[in-house]
């Protein structure tokens, strides 16, 4: 069955110069031993690490390594590669063994691994700054929702408020720009006592986080 690779690359927003390294990106090593994704995979792997991790010290500029560590764990591992991968119907483009060339389900592995391979093909085909955006726009949706147990700033915020001044912070929102896909919230937060600490994100949530991390940076120098 032939593989439609040019609906992949409309649904990543990558047209590939090299069609033979996006192939070689999406084939296991069990339909072609020697001509296969694992060394792009490697280089995928460490390509995705680097983007994830800048996005979130620019995301959270005051938190700490252990907390942005456990962030990073959360959006670089095998399950949410094997998320995105799903989202982008991946499994349909992968090469695998399939001697009798019928319809079977591929292991949950091998596409979580073409995912970083096609990170790594996109990296060699088109650079740092495109494969960047790619990730950036795959990923978005985890990154906004990733989680940790630590207490997020929003709630650190509101609890030392609580405590000192038996209010909770005000919210403001000052601004909302650019295109509907991509817009750019302007938020701010003040206590009794500030001024607004103004912060931009991706989401009117995101902003809110910021504008708490900016408040209490402040805070903690004083």
């Amino acid at each position: 069955m032939k593989i439609n690779y040019q609906s992949l690359e409309k649904k990543i927003d990558v047209k590939f110069k090299n069609k033979d390294l996006l192939i070689q990106a999406l084939t296991h090593k069990s339909f072609n031993p020697n001509e296969n994704n694992e060394k792009i995979e490697f280089l995928g792997d460490r390509v995705l690490g680097l983007v994830i991790a800048k996005k979130l010290l620019e995301i959270y500029p005051g938190e700490k390594e252990g907390i942005l560590d456990k962030k990073f764990a959360s959006l670089v591992n095998k399950k949410t590669c094997l998320d995105i991968a799903k989202k982008i119907n991946l499994a349909s483009y992968v090469k695998t063994f399939n001697p009798n060339n019928k319809k079977i389900k591929i292991e949950d592995k091998i596409i979580s691994d073409s995912c970083e391979a096609l990170i790594g093909a996109i990296y060699l085909d088109k650079g740092f700054i495109i494969v960047e955006k790619t990730i950036l726009n795959l990923w978005q949706d985890h990154i906004e929702k990733s989680v940790v147990t630590e207490i997020d700033a929003k709630t650190k915020l509101q609890e030392l408020t609580l405590k000192n001044f038996k209010k909770l912070p005000t919210y403001k929102l000052i601004s909302n720009t650019g295109p509907r896909h991509k817009p750019i919230f302007k938020v701010g937060v003040k206590l009794p006592n500030t001024k607004y600490f103004i912060a931009t994100g991706k989401s009117k949530k995101e902003a809110e986080q910021n504008a708490a991390i900016e408040c209490l940076k402040k805070i903690n120098k004083k």
